[in-house]
């Protein structure tokens, strides 16, 4: 059941995909591939809040502890990078 809402949230709108984002991945290569999954013709403002924002729906749908924490984490450090 969450698989289908969140596949529904994540389907809606573009872009679809965190550009090969894993949990085991150093820290900056995980952060550079979330980033560049943004379109490149978007504002780094905005490419920063949807890279945020697909990490918080990926931390909030999973049900591996280590990923949710993963992903809190790099949706946090975007976030902050917004300031």
């Amino acid at each position: 059941m969450t698989k289908k809402w969140f596949r529904k949230a994540v389907m809606a709108k573009l872009p679809y995909t965190l550009g090969g984002w894993k949990k085991n991945l150093p820290t900056t290569l995980r952060r550079r591939k979330a980033l560049s999954s943004r379109p490149k013709n978007w504002t780094l403002k905005r490419r920063y809040l949807s890279a945020g924002r697909a990490l918080i729906a990926l931390s909030n749908v999973t049900r591996d502890k280590q990923t949710k924490k993963i992903a809190r984490i790099d949706a946090n450090y975007f976030f902050k990078k917004l300031k």
